[in-house]
């Protein structure tokens, strides 16, 4: 049954208290965010991108995550904001000359430095590995540390030379304020680009319905400016003369017999050479006579 031979509990085994807030490990965090992939949990390596709230991924996993979204993974909803390959940057990262990779405690006989970082800030020399601030250009990726940027003041990139702008810099893994201004600036930008592209169609169906307007107004304009002919009286041809009247209003045109489209035969070419009507199928060289004219015989076979 319990409590016998003389056993005593004591008041915290008997009444239970309220339970204690577990406390996250620091050092285990900052590996967490700082040296794997905040999507696949796997270890960074090169290429290594970031989206605009400035998490950390393998290149690899978020392609496989943008082929597949429904497919079940732990830590989608952290990617969740990424639609397509152009909501990453690659970073552009400089390699710590300290850093040894897997091989530097392959024996388990020296102390492993767990905080010594893969990159390095070229500018200062930091180790990126969470202790200290770093921020990455959206123009060209690069990434230096806070303290760089902070006490190197310019608008050229240190690493590459391109021009960079107070808005184009990024913390990478912020704290959770630096990451909802993040996500409030790209939820406008975002904002901002639907709308530019709302603009611009109504644009060009603005343009496409004015020159279709345009060419439907030219049309008649065209066709009334064509010149008649006129006959050696000076009425247009094909007219009759005007009524008793003298007004025109009662007058019927009617179209010359040339305008009829009625093909024209060689006796209506005087004046031409016989060479020249003999190109013509009409002309009497180019008529068969009957022996050359062949009879069309149907043979039907009967096979028994």
């Amino acid at each position: 049954m319990g409590c016998d031979g003389g056993t005593i509990p004591k008041r915290h085994e008997l009444v239970k208290g309220p339970k204690k807030v577990e406390k996250v490990d620091k050092n285990a965090e900052l590996i967490a965010r700082w040296s794997y992939c905040a999507l696949s949990q796997e270890k960074l390596r090169r290429p290594i991108v970031t989206c605009e709230l400035g998490r950390l991924y393998n290149k690899d996993a978020v392609i496989e995550y943008l082929l597949d979204k429904s497919a079940e993974r732990p830590n989608t909803e952290v990617a969740v904001h990424i639609r397509g390959i152009k909501d990453v940057k690659e970073l552009n990262l400089t390699d710590n000359p300290a850093w040894e990779g897997e091989r530097m405690n392959s024996k388990g006989d020296r102390y492993e430095d767990l905080h010594c970082a893969m990159f390095i800030c070229p500018v200062v020399g930091l180790e990126m590995n969470g202790k200290h601030k770093f921020c990455y250009l959206q123009t060209c990726g690069c990434v230096f540390s806070e303290r760089a940027l902070r006490e190197v003041r310019t608008e050229i990139c240190h690493k590459c030379g391109d021009p960079f702008q107070e808005s184009d810099i990024i913390i990478l893994n912020g704290s959770k304020e630096e990451v909802e201004r993040l996500r409030q600036n790209m939820e406008e930008k975002r904002a901002k680009a639907k709308a530019g592209k709302k603009s611009k169609k109504s644009k060009a169906a603005e343009t496409i319905s004015k020159s279709e307007d345009g060419k439907g107004s030219a049309s008649p304009a065209t066709s009334s400016s064509e010149p008649k002919p006129v006959a050696q009286n000076g009425e247009t041809a094909g007219c009759s003369g005007q009524g008793p009247s003298g007004s025109s209003s009662s007058s019927k045109c009617v179209k010359p017999a040339g305008a009829a489209g009625s093909k024209r035969s060689i006796q209506d070419m005087e004046g031409k050479s016989e060479a020249y009507k003999s190109l013509f199928t009409t002309h009497s060289s180019a008529k068969r006579t009957k022996d050359q004219t062949s009879n069309w015989v149907t043979h039907t076979p009967y096979h028994f």
